[in-house]
């Protein structure tokens, strides 16, 4: 038996063009899954429990017919057990043993869906768990890669290497299409989530913004322009300027508004945010529903958020310098 965490991540930026070869920005944060692989004679059975924040627990054994009778939408646990799923052939492929049976018991304090990378952070963990158990040990790049791999294929091809990288490595990091790296120098930086209780579908998401840009040019334009916030943030992240982090971080939540992935719930949390104090605020992941991410080291964000209508959850978020972990 093992057990492997890794963290969950915000996008500081650069959600959404990340897809189109943009840089993003995504940072690393101590809200963890965590993944205990146990070697069994044959199948898979699965256990996952506190997918989100209000928890439950849901026994998966892969029999037709078995299906999880949960208040979340089917979309999001199908593909969770796919992600699983596809971990576990990652595993048994880098250990060369196909026909590994598992035991595979799954708990995280990352909502599903939510925008805060909990489908990178349990495959990453998943990855690790497994093939540690079947006696082969992955360097976190190479988990990196086989997560991308398995989120590629739940994906239909529109993921991006920024959330699996991201969990794997820890810290801030930087992702620009197949070019990966960790940020040095980045050890804290003061977050303050927000999160609505719901939970954006990221491949109708990511859809509605590739056939945006397919019919208009100013969509192409915004895309482009996300990349360049990014660009300049890289710049100023590591430095004490966090002002400036800030203002680039509202310029992006701003962006990605006119591409149709905000919400009502998502824009008055950010707003509530900037009107608290908050030196920057926006959205994170997906959107269309999930967290919010701002920059404040004070407390009235915190409160504020906590009393705006829409939210059902704030929370502050250390940056989690370490990736994925047997523990």
């Amino acid at each position: 038996m093992v057990t492997s965490s890794a963290p969950g991540k915000v996008y500081l930026f650069g959600e959404h063009a990340v897809v189109y070869g943009e840089p993003a920005v995504p940072c690393a944060i101590e809200r963890r899954a965590r993944v205990t692989a146990t070697e069994r004679e044959a199948g898979l059975r699965i256990h996952a429990e506190d997918l989100t924040l209000d928890g439950y627990t849901v026994e998966y054994t892969g029999t037709e017919g078995d299906h999880p009778d949960i208040d979340v939408s089917d979309s999001l646990v199908e593909a969770g057990i796919g992600y699983i799923q596809a971990a576990v052939e990652q595993a048994r492929d880098a250990a060369d043993r196909p026909d590994a049976g598992f035991e595979i018991v799954v708990e995280s304090d990352i909502p599903l869906g939510a925008g805060l990378g909990s489908s990178a952070a349990v495959v990453v963990a998943a990855i690790d768990a497994a093939t540690r158990e079947l006696g082969v040990e992955l360097t976190p790049e190479e988990i990196a890669d086989r997560a991308y791999q398995v989120e590629y294929e739940v994906q239909d091809g529109q993921a991006s290497r920024a959330d699996t990288f991201c969990s794997a490595m820890g810290g801030a990091v930087r992702v620009e299409g197949d070019d990966c790296r960790r940020i040095e120098g980045v050890d804290t930086l003061p977050f303050v989530i927000g999160y609505d209780g719901g939970a954006g579908d990221t491949g109708k998401l990511v859809a509605g913004v590739r056939e945006l840009r397919a019919e208009y040019n100013f969509a192409a334009d915004t895309v482009t322009a996300i990349g360049d916030i990014v660009r300049e943030g890289e710049a100023v992240l590591g430095t004490s300027d966090h002002e400036a982090l800030g203002e680039l971080m509202d310029f992006n939540h701003g962006l990605l508004s006119a591409l149709g992935v905000s919400s009502r719930s998502l824009d008055a949390m950010v707003w509530a945010a900037r009107d608290a104090g908050a030196l920057g605020a926006k959205l994170t992941g997906a959107g269309g529903g999930g967290c919010i991410v701002a920059l404040d080291d004070s407390d009235e964000t915190l409160t504020a958020l906590r009393y705006t209508p829409g939210c059902a959850h704030a929370f502050r978020a250390e940056l989690a310098t370490d990736g994925v972990v047997q523990e």
